[in-house]
């Protein structure tokens, strides 16, 4: 294995796998703003805020001081998210350098995307994080900035999407020699590069439910085979990583568009957004790739040895949580099904 058994994954475990405490797979779901200038002056406003486990998420859109209702917002509860409409006017100056904040952003692990389309033709898109929760509608935007601010929704995605990052894990755990750790990575790159072209562009689309449960299962598919491979023994999985990456990558592809098209894509760059989006999901990846390797080559330099128990916790790790979110999402999709 290209990951010897050794003292350096207790480390690693405490580092990569923290996030996993709560047994929460999922990448945080963006809420959505969507600001369509219909009149000088004057906006239809979309705001949609995810709801998981039944709960919406706790932000409040908070518009310029200055800006008026023009008609009472109307909601429209959906199973995945809450979807709010209305009509407002923001003035003589519109908004552009005007400040839009989202209270309560601040206390989640999610993001707000924002899309505005002026009179004029330009289309402006910003993203607000917790750690920045509001966004200033500048007065231009460039594609370079456009570009700039998918590429790091898709570093974001891949580095909360804790599922993903644990089926990268389990095929690290298995790959034999760095050959085949290229061509593992290569594989998994490709194939869900194809099916998140293919679904943002809406050629596919797979529902949320099965979809969700089919990664976990990829994720539990591993388990046996670590264990398989520390015994010494060999499956096919073992012999060829690579062709298990391109088949479940593809499962992964489509999970990484949900989060592109949840985003709000903006339709008139839109192969800007997506290339953009699939560069960041890329470099997320590949950071976490070099830093399992960049882990593996330390300890082995410096000769850490642990228990064998302790060693073995990230391959348990990658085959209990696929359990556990195996018969989780099963469950909700034979509960939505009833």
């Amino acid at each position: 294995m290209i990951l010897r058994r050794g003292g350096w994954r207790w480390l690693l475990l405490g580092v990569l796998l923290v996030p996993l405490a709560a047994a929460r797979a999922d990448a945080p779901r963006p809420a959505y703003l969507e600001l369509n200038e219909t009149a000088p002056g004057q906006f239809s406003v979309l705001w949609r805020t995810p709801v998981l486990a039944g709960l919406r998420l706790p932000v409040v859109l908070g518009l310029p001081d200055d800006t008026r209702a023009l008609q009472a917002p109307s909601i429209e509860v959906l199973a995945d998210s809450v979807v709010e409409r209305r009509a407002i006017d923001a003035g003589k100056r519109g908004l552009a350098g005007q400040r839009i904040e989202f209270v309560g952003l601040q206390l989640t692990i999610t993001d707000v995307v924002t899309n505005v389309a002026l009179l004029d033709g330009r289309r402006l898109t910003a993203i607000a994080h917790p750690s920045r929760p509001w966004v200033e509608i500048a007065a231009s935007q460039t594609r370079w900035q456009t570009a700039g601010t998918y590429v790091l929704d898709g570093i974001r995605h891949i580095l909360f999407g804790t599922d993903h990052l644990l089926f990268v894990l389990g095929l690290l755990l298995i790959v034999q020699n760095r050959w085949m750790l290229v061509k593992t990575v290569s594989a998994f790159t490709l194939a869900h590069s194809v099916t998140l072209s293919v679904a943002t562009l809406g050629y596919a689309s797979v529902p949320m439910a099965p979809l969700n449960a089919a990664i976990a299962l990829s994720i539990l598919f591993l388990g046996p085979e670590i264990i398989r491979c520390w015994r010494g023994e060999t499956s096919f999985t073992i012999r060829h990583p690579w062709a298990v990456a391109f088949v479940f990558g593809l499962l992964h592809g489509f999970g990484f568009a949900s989060a592109l098209v949840d985003a709000g894509l903006p339709r008139h760059e839109l192969p800007l957004a997506l290339v953009s989006f699939n560069v960041g999901v890329e470099l997320g990846q590949l950071g976490f790739v070099a830093l399992v390797v960049g882990l593996e080559q330390s300890f082995h330099v410096l000769e850490i040895r642990w228990p064998r128990a302790v060693a073995a916790l990230p391959g348990y790790t990658v085959g209990t949580l696929g359990a556990f979110w195996t018969v989780q999402r099963i469950g909700l999709l034979i509960g939505g099904l009833q």
